[in-house]
């Protein structure tokens, strides 16, 4: 596929990086001549350095030729523009990243189409709702949804009590004959492994488990872990992703939110009508004592500063809050911090990369989700008629190393996968695959 990104910081950069490693032609048009330099150095892409919205540096990127042209620099303006000038130049399809929700608002999307953007992403907005699945969920360190929930991922941490440590994959479906879950992957050390009849688990392991509704119960018993519950969030930042998130959550818990900024303060006292606003410094640990954070049950890190995010979520694990989540904007300390205690990372370039990656896919994705800590990705594949996925049993399939199925969608039935199923035109198929083998995967549901 041929992809044109115009970005203008780290997650144009990051998006040209997951991109080019799935083999797709990728051109980046970026105003810094030094980020396209390293750019050029590190992968295999064409960098040309110049605005977006001129006619010119369009061109010269080929936008006319181009499947799928991503505009995520900082400012919605210039993507929005990039996106209706790259359309009317023969772009196929074009993704803009924006901040105002208000665009997502149906009838908006609707003109917005119109005119030549066919998606917006808003990453501040898919992170509350992250946070938000995070605390209603919280025995996972990761969650995401596929098909609105009829088949769930969840990221959980093995700690002593697991019953699953030292057993394999097989040895723990014999054991639980019951339990519609199953562990797709494993992060263990940095490194992700794909279990199989010989991987045991061990303690400390990260294990990506997919399973069915329902099945809560029954991943707290084999996993080992059990859930908090949660009445009381308090909020470390008050923008966007902190405003969105407070706004979903104070009808429901009570909620405390700091933020240094006093004009902002002041405005969210607008907009939240039942959420405590503290104007104040949230690495301050007097500060944070006073607002009662010992009686705090989770504790949510979302300013502008990773350092900060990380620093007070350490500070709220001291004093006692069972769960802690950290926007942590640069990749490199997300091991860092899941290694420290910490117990949920949100990362706004991998949630834009997630949104994105299901249109740079051939057969026919309908969600995907990139998974912090590895450059692993679960997927959500329609199975196109005449498929070669449709044609034999899963275990016939010869699905390459790297990749491997986690559910299947038929309907509104969600089914755990066997060696001796077979996948059916129309089926959602989740599957968990590294880079590397991300074509192969999507070569198998197409026609």
């Amino acid at each position: 596929m041929n992809i044109v990104i115009a970005g203008d910081g780290e997650v144009g950069f990051h998006l040209a990086k997951s991109l080019s490693e799935l083999e797709h032609n990728i051109t980046v048009v970026d105003p810094h001549s030094e980020l396209l330099q390293k750019l050029e150095r590190e992968m295999d892409i064409l960098a040309i350095a110049g605005d977006s919205t001129s006619f010119q540096v369009l061109q010269h990127a080929n936008v006319q030729s181009c499947d799928l042209l991503l505009a995520v620099v900082h400012d919605e303006s210039i993507n929005i523009i990039t996106c209706i000038l790259a359309k009317k130049m023969g772009a196929k399809r074009t993704v803009a990243r924006i901040s105002n929700v208000e665009y997502l608002q149906p009838q908006n999307k609707t003109m917005f189409r119109d005119l030549g953007v066919d998606e917006m992403v808003c990453p501040e907005r898919i992170a509350a709702k992250e946070i938000i699945n995070l605390l209603n969920y919280n025995i996972a360190t990761e969650f995401f949804d596929f098909s609105n929930g009829l088949l769930s991922m969840y990221l959980i941490r093995l700690d002593e009590n697991a019953s699953v440590i030292g057993k394999t994959m097989r040895e723990i479906v014999m054991e639980y004959p019951g339990i519609e879950v199953r562990i797709v992957a494993i992060l263990r050390n940095g490194k992700t492994i794909i279990p199989n009849s010989v991987v045991r688990f061990q303690k400390g392991d990260l294990a990506y488990v997919i399973s069915k509704p329902g099945q809560l119960e029954p991943i707290k018993k084999v996993i080992g872990s059990s859930d908090v519950n949660i009445k009381s969030v308090m909020i470390a930042g008050g923008g966007r992703i902190g405003r969105f998130a407070a706004l979903n959550l104070e009808d429901k818990l009570s909620v405390t939110l700091v933020d240094e900024n006093r004009t902002r303060c002041e405005g969210l006292t607008e907009v939240l009508e039942k959420t405590l606003i503290i104007n104040g410094d949230a690495t301050d640990t007097e500060l944070l004592r006073e607002e009662g954070i010992e009686k705090t049950d989770a504790f949510v890190a979302v300013t502008n500063s990773t350092e900060t995010n990380i620093l007070t979520c350490l500070h709220a694990r001291n004093y006692g809050v069972k769960k802690t989540i950290a926007l942590v904007e640069n990749t490199d300390f997300i091991n860092l911090s899941q290694a420290i205690g910490i117990d949920t990372i949100i990362n706004k370039k991998l949630i834009t990369a997630s949104y994105i990656a299901r249109f740079t896919v051939k057969g026919d994705a309908v969600s995907s989700k990139w998974l912090s800590g590895t450059n692993a990705e679960l997927i959500e594949l329609t199975a196109q008629e005449k498929s070669r996925a449709t044609r034999m049993p899963i275990k016939d399939l010869n699905i390459p190393q790297g990749a491997t199925i986690g559910g299947i969608i038929r309907g509104n039935q969600a089914l755990l996968p066997t060696r001796d199923m077979q996948i059916m035109a129309g089926d959602k198929v989740v599957v968990f695959t590294l880079p590397k083998v991300m074509y192969a995967i999507s070569k198998l549901f197409e026609k």
